[in-house]
C-alpha cells in the first residue's frame, strides 16, 4: 500500500472532511427546541389561566371553610360551629378577593366582629354593603326586599384587607353573614 490514505476521503493535512452543515444543524436544534418549548409553555400557561378563571366562576361558591391561610390573609375568622359555610376566591394582578358566607349564632356573630376589631353596633340597620356585581359573581341575593339586613364596611390601611360585611337577621338567633374581603397587593 502506498501513501496511507485515511478513511472518509482525503483532506489537506490528512484529517476528516469538514462537516459544517452537521454543526449548523446541531446549533439550530439546540436553539430551536428550547425556544419551541418556551412558546408552547407560554401558550398553555395563558390558556390555563383563562380556563381556571372560567372554571372557578362557573363553579361559584365552594362548600366548606376557607383554608387557615386564606382566613388569615383576608382577615375573615369564620366562627367555629358555623353552618352553611361556603367561600370563593378571585385573584388578579391588581386585586384579590375572598367571598365567604356562613350562618352562626348571636355569640358567633359577636365573636367574629370582635376578632376583626369591631362590634355589632357598627352594623347599620337596613344597609347592604356588598355591591350588586360582587353578589352576582357568587349568586348571592343580598339586598332583597322583605329581609332584615344590616351591614358595614371595614376599611383598614394597606396591605390590610378591606371588608364588606352584610348580615341577614331574618332569624336573629342564627344570622347569615356575607363577607367580601379585598386585598390590593
Amino acid at each position: 500500500m502506498s501513501g496511507g490514505s485515511t478513511s472518509g476521503g482525503s483532506t489537506p493535512g490528512g484529517g476528516r472532511p469538514s462537516r459544517r452543515w452537521l454543526k449548523a444543524v446541531i446549533v439550530f436544534l439546540l436553539i430551536a427546541i428550547p425556544a419551541g418549548y418556551l412558546v408552547i409553555s407560554a401558550i398553555q400557561s395563558r390558556n390555563g389561566g383563562e380556563d381556571k378563571a372560567a372554571a372557578a366562576s362557573a363553579k361559584g361558591l365552594e362548600a366548606g371553610y376557607p383554608t387557615r391561610v386564606q382566613r388569615r390573609i383576608y382577615d375573615v375568622p369564620v366562627p367555629p360551629y358555623s353552618k352553611k359555610v361556603a367561600f370563593y376566591e378571585t385573584n388578579s394582578w391588581k386585586v384579590s378577593s375572598l367571598y365567604v358566607q356562613f350562618v352562626t349564632s348571636r355569640d358567633g356573630l359577636d365573636s367574629f366582629l370582635h376578632r376583626i376589631g369591631t362590634g355589632r353596633s357598627a352594623l347599620d340597620k337596613g344597609k347592604v354593603t356588598i355591591t350588586g356585581d360582587q353578589a352576582k359573581k357568587v349568586g348571592w341575593q343580598v339586598g332583597e326586599a322583605g329581609h332584615d339586613w344590616a351591614g358595614m364596611e371595614l376599611k383598614q390601611k394597606d396591605p390590610q384587607p378591606k371588608l364588606r360585611i352584610t348580615v341577614k337577621f331574618d332569624n336573629p338567633a342564627h344570622p347569615k353573614v356575607y363577607v367580601v374581603s379585598t386585598v390590593t397587593p
